[in-house]
């Protein structure tokens, strides 16, 4: 039998990729993680809205909506018992018209049959009970959606893997992989940290990289690899008194949530993402986008004083479809589609990724080890 450095190795230590390395480690497995940037958490998760959904707005049956649901109950059970910072302030998807209820509407019964809990359907009247400053001709309410401390959430995750035995290495890019002929996996590694292992098991979870890392594993066809697109959002922060305590969600945009509001945990509120297809990671806010920023959210907050928007930061989701395309499942591609053993690589982790991420993280581990999804 070949003696492996590690059973697993992990590619990528954003929220997905720790979680997926906690969960091995669970199991008894020694794991290496690894991170091409400086510290853990430096892309996709760490420019997000930090928000725990619900589960209200995926397909019925789909991955994401099965791993949000999923996700997001494990998710306040991890917070509690680690004492991480959240609030689970609620969330309203707001109909600020006549013509907007059936959308909402349509959103009510896509969650209610995907499982969540405690959904409400509201007046207008009954929604401005609840936030007066809003606009709304009926609204859904959803209880259990929240804001929390992600970055802290993330630095519980690494904890635990290195409680384990395992290690988390920062500055070291995955160079390649080649699949040995008994099984397992050679993986060479580059920056300060740089290593040749070798290991049973192998997870790809890298977000933006996904697909070129996937290029550098020998054996891994071209054709299984699904084309990305980098889907980028800007946010902005308002200047004074946040309006409202819960999350505020118009009806989803074209493959994306849409411009939400939330006020954060430090008390201010912020605005966003919108939705813009780029090339490259390029993580600028330009602030004439503050207009028609202000447009939007007059339509939910007509209160919304002139001048009162700031540019915030950007942020870069790992889509699987361009602009029209239908939005698709998180795809979670083992030995049944690229046909390498021991393989797990994880392609198009967006939202609901960071609420999914410890469902992910035990659905991985459970296909690795045999077990069923």
């Amino acid at each position: 039998m070949t003696a492996f450095d590690f059973d697993a190795v992990v590619v990528g230590a954003g929220a997905v990729g720790l979680a997926c390395g906690r969960a091995l480690s669970k199991r008894g497995l020694t794991v290496l993680v690894l991170e091409k940037e400086g510290h853990i958490g430096q892309g996709v998760s760490s420019r997000n809205s930090e928000v725990i959904h619900g589960g209200l707005q995926y397909p019925i049956g789909s991955l994401k909506a099965r791993f949000c649901v999923e996700g997001r109950r494990r998710l306040y059970d991890y917070l509690d018992s680690h004492k991480i910072d959240y609030h689970k302030c609620g969330k309203l998807v707001v109909a600020t018209n006549e013509d907007e209820v059936a959308s909402i509407e349509a959103i009510f019964e896509r969650a209610v049959a995907n499982g969540v809990e405690r959904l409400e359907h509201l007046t207008g009247e009954q929604a401005r009970a609840l936030e007066p400053a809003l606009n709304a001709h009926a609204a859904i309410l959803s209880p259990e959606s929240g804001i929390f401390a992600s970055h802290d959430y993330m630095l519980a995750l690494q904890g635990e893997i290195e409680d384990a035995g395992g290690s988390v290495v920062v500055d070291t890019p995955f160079e390649r992989a080649e699949a040995l002929p008994g099984g397992g996996f050679t993986v060479t590694a580059g920056g300060e940290g740089g290593a040749v292992v070798t290991t049973r098991l192998l997870v790809t979870a890298p977000g933006l990289s996904s697909q070129d890392v996937a290029t550098r594993i020998e054996g891994f066809p071209a054709d299984r690899i699904p084309r990305g697109h980098f889907g980028k959002g800007v946010y902005f922060r308002l200047t004074g008194k946040a309006p409202f305590e819960r999350l505020i969600y118009p009806p989803p945009i074209a493959g994306a949530l849409g411009t939400h509001y939330r006020k954060d945990l430090g008390g201010q509120a912020v605005f966003g993402p919108d939705l813009e297809y780029v090339e490259t990671e390029d993580y600028s806010v330009d602030p004439a986008k503050a207009e028609g920023f202000a447009t939007y959210i007059r339509r939910f907050w007509p209160g919304l004083p002139d001048e009162a928007l700031t540019p915030d930061y950007a942020g870069i989701r790992p889509k699987l479809h361009g602009a029209g395309e239908p939005q698709p499942d998180f795809q979670l591609d083992g030995e049944e589609v690229h046909g390498l053993p021991g393989l797990m690589a994880l392609f198009g982790i967006e939202s609901p990724g960071l609420t999914s991420s410890l469902a992910v993280g035990e659905a991985v581990a459970d296909r690795l080890l045999g077990d069923a999804i």
